[in-house]
């Protein structure tokens, strides 16, 4: 991924919208800008946040792995006519599945949600259903009234959903449909254009989840969320559109602050021509891109879940009531943008003890398929990785590296002899033990492409910074 310039155009815009608090520090252009103190967010957003559990969270998508029929059968329910809710076919995915439009409120400012239109990240199809939840069952609530009144809602959730099926990025065509914005070849594609074109929302939100390993700007804190007012074109800069994308970004910030401060990003904001997010903005819908990347100990992103509930709430209710305009947008500027894309696991100072090769003092870096869960490890490098960082890091002094057989080796040859293990190299899965003994009869921890919840990381270095649940979660 390409970082921008500290020194881009929207870079030295805010800094002057904000009288100097956005200023280098020092002169150096290479450093990330000063923050500003984010104020505090609305009062009611506290009080949401301790009755989500009880009465906002909608049941049934308590795993992130689930198919878009799955979904459905979650979210129809929800959104019943008589609590102010339409439901339409806005078309077909290209294997047929339906795709559908939710609207919901009376007020004259629209605004467009989209969420999965890549099919393995669904953290906001699960706030989203959340929110259907809150704006149906509790119409008194002065946050609903006030939505029903000042806005109209439009959503088109799981809009990748042959994707969504197979828990995988692209469409059932091989088509990332979030590069599709400008040749509109897939048909979810085409059906989000078309139902921006009709709609002509003020305000939009485009949903995704991002890579769990992207840290803070420069530091060891991972990322839980990352924001972005996408550009217009390829200037950067900041025409009125973009402005108020921006407001409402810092918007979120605020809200998010204090759950996950010094967890939050600004994405990168290289223009991409193909990219929803910022054909959206020229198209003259004020849009936010909310990436949820990952905490450790929310292996499911339930936390992250609740997170972007209360910040849509938060930029909602702004939306709704004008309260956005004004707000600093030194708030986003100051955002570190992400950063480094740290690996899962680092294994220090082991000894390789494999079959038919002489013992060595190697590191090894292990990544998985699915991070937070510590699930489809495989191999990424092994020699010496002096220097290397990791968001989980194992010290292996005294310890053998011994690989193990998978469940699919060839069995006992004919003199009798146990089944080969893997090599132990990049792109092999990642299946060993640690152990006290070459022979691995004395085992420390085992890693057989699972992690296994039940065995705790032996001698870790300890969770990076920052890295624990919120408070109150």
């Amino acid at each position: 991924m390409r970082l921008s310039s500290p020194l881009s155009p929207l870079g030295l815009f805010l800094a002057a919208l904000a009288g100097g608090a956005c200023a280098h520090a020092s002169g150096d252009p290479g450093r990330a800008p000063h923050a500003i103190a984010a104020p505090a967010p609305p009062a009611w957003l506290d009080e949401l946040a301790r009755r989500y559990d009880g009465e906002y969270r909608a049941l049934g998508l308590e795993t992130r792995m689930f198919s878009p029929e799955q979904w459905w059968r979650v979210a129809t329910p929800l959104l019943a006519r008589d609590r102010g809710f339409t439901v339409a076919e806005a078309g077909r995915s290209a294997e047929g599945r339906p795709l559908r439009h939710v609207a919901w409120g009376e007020g004259a400012t629209r605004v467009l949600l989209w969420s999965q239109m890549h099919g393995d990240e669904s953290t906001a199809s699960m706030a989203l259903a959340d929110l259907f939840r809150f704006l149906g069952e509790h119409p008194t609530h002065p946050l609903v009234e006030r939505l029903r009144r000042e806005a109209t809602l439009h959503f088109l959730p799981v809009m990748n959903p042959d994707g969504a099926a197979r828990f995988q990025r692209r469409n059932a065509q091989g088509i990332d449909i979030n590069r599709d914005a400008r040749a509109l070849a897939s048909p979810e594609a085409r059906a989000l254009k078309s139902l921006r074109d009709r709609v002509r929302p003020a305000f939009g939100f485009n949903l995704h989840d991002q890579r769990v390993g992207y840290r803070a700007g420069d530091s060891e804190r991972g990322v839980a969320i990352a924001l972005l007012a996408p550009p217009y074109d390829a200037s950067g800069g900041v025409n009125p559109v973009r402005a108020r994308a921006i407001e409402v970004a810092a918007v979120m910030r605020t809200a998010l602050e204090p759950y996950i401060a010094g967890r939050i990003a600004r994405w990168d904001d290289s223009f991409n021509p193909r990219a929803f997010g910022d054909l959206m903005t020229q198209w003259g819908t004020s849009t936010v891109l909310v990436e949820s990347g990952g905490i450790e100990g929310d292996p499911q992103k339930q936390v992250l879940r609740k997170l972007n509930f209360l910040a849509l709430a938060a930029a909602l209710d702004a939306i709704a009531s004008g309260s956005h305009a004004g707000t600093p947008q030194a708030l986003y500027a100051g955002l570190p943008e992400n950063g480094e894309v740290w690996p899962d696991l680092l294994i220090e100072g082991g000894v390789l003890a494999a079959p038919g090769v002489a013992e060595a003092r190697v590191d090894l870096l292990v990544k998985f398929e699915h991070p937070l869960l510590g699930h489809g490890g495989e191999i990424a490098d092994v020699g010496d990785l002096a220097g290397a960082r990791a968001r989980r890091v194992i010290d292996a002094s005294g310890l053998f590296i011994v690989p193990i057989a998978g469940p699919g080796a060839a069995g006992a040859g004919a003199s009798g002899s146990p089944p080969a293990p893997p090599p132990i190299g990049p792109g092999e899965p990642a299946r060993f033990h640690l152990s006290r003994d070459p022979q691995g009869r004395d085992i420390v921890w085992t890693l057989a492409e699972d992690l296994d919840p039940a065995h705790r990381y032996p001698a870790t270095v300890g969770e990076r910074a920052g890295e624990t649940l919120p408070p109150g979660f």
